[in-house]
């Protein structure tokens, strides 16, 4: 079975990678995504059975500031993948990474599966047009939402008290990704870690970030008038498969 991961060498991709050591992981020079008559040749040429998609534009500041890039990279990228499969190989498994920065983050629901999107910023709405593209078409596909941050110093000097998800780190959400592609699972499915955490708690689980301070939403923006709005609930349930558990396999 031939397995293509895009954003390989992203902060999940280096950790999916490891689970799929003999996945292609084209460079940009060799994959460019929104270039797309390169990744109609490059499909037609190799023919994955399984497309792992990580690639985006995730920085929400940098979407709302650069729209064309975070179009082009997130949107047009996803659709020329999609359209080169179907032509090339019309049985491929699509599997597409998506986020809980699909839903609007002023509704304190837990988000389950079936839940309505309503994104707060252009890159919550590129990431929910990249799934209807996804879910949209005639491939067999999986697309999992989850929210995750490298395990390693929190790179920020304060972290919200009162933005909150159910988190993982990148090495936990990535072993829950090879768990529901081997169970060949379809649809939509949330992948979660199991515990309700501020982004404040989750700092203090990294290594060598005793130091972070405190701050909430309010004092952020009073700092920050013209900020790019967040999603600021991030918290999502699962009917569909188990959570885990984020202190595992931690120092």
């Amino acid at each position: 079975m031939k397995i293509l991961l895009t954003g390989a060498s992203g902060n999940l991709g280096s950790e999916v990678r490891k689970h799929f050591p003999d996945a292609l992981m084209p460079p940009h020079e060799e994959l460019n995504l929104i270039n797309r008559i390169a990744v109609d040749s490059y499909i037609e040429k190799n023919k994955p059975d399984v497309i792992i998609h990580l690639a985006a534009a995730v920085s929400p500041p940098k979407c709302e500031v650069d729209k064309n890039w975070a179009w082009d990279t997130t949107v047009f990228g996803t659709i020329w993948l999609v359209e080169a499969c179907q032509k090339y190989n019309p049985e491929c498994y699509f599997v597409l990474m998506s986020t809980p920065c699909v839903f609007q983050g002023e509704d304190e629901a837990p988000k389950h599966e079936d839940y309505i999107p309503y994104p707060d910023n252009f890159y919550g709405l590129t990431k929910m047009i990249q799934e209807l593209v996804v879910s949209r078409s005639h491939l067999k596909y999986l697309i999992i939402r989850g929210n995750f941050v490298p395990y390693r110093k929190w790179l920020y000097p304060k972290a919200f008290t009162d933005r909150k998800s159910n988190y993982l780190f990148a090495h936990q959400l990535s072993k829950g990704i090879k768990e529901v592609i081997d169970a060949g699972m379809t649809g939509i499915i949330h992948v979660l870690g199991d515990k309700i955490l501020s982004m404040y708690e989750l700092a203090k689980l990294c290594p060598e970030s005793e130091n972070v301070q405190p701050t909430t939403w309010e004092e952020y923006y009073k700092e920050n008038p013209k900020a790019v709005k967040l999603t600021k609930n991030m918290v999502m349930e699962s009917t569909r498969w188990k959570k885990y558990d984020i202190m595992e396999g931690l120092k």
